[in-house]
């Protein structure tokens, strides 16, 4: 019953999108309402998880309260819109069955291969729990330690993650798990973004000039790339950003020819805020997006500009200070407990380009590229990593360096396969660098008539290119970390794909070198059927969720689709959680280790309450031994032993998974273990 409150936000954002329908001409107003309504609904969701932590009041009434007046008000201001606009829904069968009839039989293909593979990945996301490693270590936990404590202060952790990666997403899924008691619908939220990024990714090509084919095209580039298709059934956070910088963007390009207005202004605002607050190197791409804005301005406010540059500067104001709001309060808190609104120093010096020279910068950007770009041949990728490697050594860069490398990585590494956290993209990747380099040098070639406007764009994609691999070290799964670069550039690869279609089409038309129209189409051709099929194999056979094979969705059960990663786990899990569950524990202390696996424990032990006995930073004391009834520990038994108040037994599983209970309470067999 309880998971019925989870159709709240669902119910709400349709009713949101109707009532924000745009009323003036707009392109794609459609696509822009469903941007309106998530931007709306995801900094709302921001808003009042901070209000609500403040009161310390982050528990089911509230939310219900919270959600249920939204959907109200929703309703009300759809009904409204009707009644003030006359919008009839009759219409809308034609506007959706015009464009089908009129494409092409490719194009027809081509809409029902990706809407396939969307629904295929629905499946996914709604029949499988949260099983990726980076959600059972800090993604998910978190949000358990902030329903216990009823608000989003930071806790004594020994995980540093749960409180410094920057927790957009999971403010997101909070109110799923407080409205529901459980992580049923959290895919959905990753599922939605990868959804969104090929939306807007259509949307951007249309604004640019495209066509409905370089629309389409470019909507197909970014939901077959295997990356998002792995993401999109996950808790991973990278398609989120993705898609609030695609939002930026959008948004922006809407402000090119018209002079931006207070609620434009606090779109733009939410869609910074949010990108900043779900990963802070999504600014890299939302500063250039932020610089068009401003000169698109200045350049329309000419010829009155004393006049009009209070309200420009007014505008830049009001999108500084909504994105303040935001993301401010989190990054308050990182600085109250690190005194650096980054974070502490291992995780700045870990991720961190921390040399900036020319080479250093170049053999960052080579190794982050050849990891992008791996086909399924470990031949040519032996041969491009010896390539980097060569290089590297030429411009006397050590590929290793810990400053330009990840701790504990070494490159090259294997990247290729359909795994959510590194699985490559060769085939988008050349589309999108191929697309964005023709467009910035030749626009014209593209046959688009917003040439400064798609010129601009470009540039903008190279710049966040750019800023990333001379500021974020290479690391083996980067692949999925540069997903909001790759949604920046997709509409540029929809322009160029489509500009190569129509020259080859004309040239047959003209019979002037048949042959080179043949080669043009027919490889393009074959880059996209490449790229659907490589898309259709992540869904069906990638990790750690798939739709066929071993440890497929119909093969096992969700206890077991959790252990997914680490199998062998699972029965040390269940062991050491049956135990303390047999002891009538209700006050569990957690000892582990920086990478260990902490949801389990929340999965296993639902309705206790778990609480660290380590911290990371000292103005978060830890609890005490002697104030729980038991502890659990994933890490090394002379670590757990630590922890242990006097005369406590501790009782090692395989693995590195441990129980602890008082005197008494364990069992005699298990005794001095």
């Amino acid at each position: 019953m309880l998971a019925l409150l989870g159709v709240l936000p669902l119910l709400t954002y349709p009713l949101l999108g109707y009532a924000v329908h745009p009323a003036r001409p707009v392109f794609a107003p459609v696509r822009l309402a469903l941007v309106r309504a998530a931007l709306i609904l995801g900094g709302g969701a921001v808003v009042l998880v901070e209000l609500l932590s403040a009161g310390h009041a982050l528990t089911l009434g509230p939310l219900a309260l919270a959600w249920s007046g939204a959907l109200v008000l929703a309703a009300a201001a759809a009904v409204w819109r009707y009644r003030r606009d006359g919008i009839r829904l009759a219409g809308i069968g034609e506007r959706v069955a015009g464009p089908w009839r009129d494409a092409s039989r490719i194009e027809r293909i081509t809409v029902v291969a990706l809407a396939g593979l969307l629904v295929a990945e629905l499946v996914l996301a709604l029949g499988y729990p949260p099983n990726n490693f980076d959600s059972q270590t800090y993604h998910l936990p978190k949000i358990e330690h902030w329903v216990a404590q009823h608000d989003v202060r930071f806790f004594a952790t020994r995980i540093h993650r749960q409180l410094s990666i920057a927790p957009g997403a999971e403010y997101l899924l909070l109110h799923l798990r407080v409205l529901t008691g459980g992580d049923l619908f959290y895919n959905l939220l990753q599922w939605s973004a990868g959804v969104a990024c090929a939306v807007l990714a259509s949307r951007i090509a249309g604004q640019l000039g495209g066509s409905g084919r370089a629309q389409l095209l470019a909507a197909f580039v970014v939901g077959t790339t295997p990356i998002v298709a792995l993401e999109a059934t996950s808790t991973q956070t990278d398609l989120v950003v993705a898609g609030w910088v695609a939002c930026v963007a959008t948004l922006v390009l809407d402000q090119v020819r018209r002079r931006t207005g207070p609620v434009d202004a606090l779109l733009i605002g939410t869609a910074v805020g949010l990108t900043g607050l779900s990963k802070a190197t999504g600014l890299l791409a939302a500063a250039p997006l932020l610089l068009i804005w401003l000169v698109a301005q200045v350049r329309l406010a000419r010829g009155a500009l004393p006049r009009r540059l209070p309200a420009t500067a007014l505008a830049g104001l009001g999108i500084l200070a909504v994105a303040v709001v935001i993301a401010g309060p989190y990054v308050n808190r990182v600085d109250d407990s690190y005194g650096n609104p980054l974070g502490p120093p291992y995780l700045r010096d870990s991720i961190s380009m921390q040399r900036h020279d020319p080479a250093s910068v170049l053999v960052n950007a080579l190794r982050i590229g050849q990891t992008a770009i791996q086909p399924p041949s470990t031949r040519v990728n032996g041969v491009t990593g010896s390539a980097v490697l060569h290089i590297a050594r030429w411009v006397h860069v050590n590929p290793d360096d810990p400053k330009i490398t990840f701790p504990d990585s070494h490159f090259p590494a294997v990247s290729w396969r359909p795994d959510e956290d590194h699985a490559s993209f060769p085939v988008e990747a050349v589309l999108v660098l191929a697309g964005a380099a023709a467009l910035l040098v030749r626009p014209r070639r593209a046959g688009v008539a917003e040439q400064v406007a798609v010129r601009a764009y470009a540039a903008a994609f190279w710049v966040t290119l750019l800023a990333y691999v001379a500021t974020v070290k290479w690391q083996p799964w980067g692949n999925r970390l540069i997903l909001f670069v790759f949604a920046l550039g997709a509409p540029l690869a929809g322009l160029w794909l489509d500009a190569v279609l129509r020259r080859a089409a004309a040239a047959r038309s003209g019979r002037r070198r048949a042959w080179r129209p043949a080669i043009a189409t027919g490889l393009a051709a074959a880059m996209l059927a490449a790229s659907g099929v490589a898309g259709w194999l992540a869904v069906g056979v990638g990790w750690p969720r798939r739709l066929v094979g071993t440890n497929s969705l119909f093969t096992e059960s969700r206890m077991q689709a959790r252990f997914n990663r680490r199998p062998e786990w699972l029965a040390s899990y269940e062991r050491a959680a049956a135990a303390v569950r047999a002891s009538g524990a209700h006050r569990v202390g957690l000892v582990q280790e920086g990478n260990s696996w902490e949801y389990p424990w929340w999965v296993l032990l639902r309705g206790d309450t778990i609480v660290a006995l380590q911290t990371l930073v000292p103005s978060l004391p830890a609890a005490k031994g002697n104030s729980v009834d038991a502890i659990v520990c994933a890490a090394p038994a002379a670590v757990c032993r630590y922890y242990l108040p006097r005369g406590w037994q501790l009782h090692m599983e395989p693995y590195q998974i441990g129980y602890a209970l008082p005197p008494g309470r364990l069992p005699a067999s298990q005794n001095g273990g």
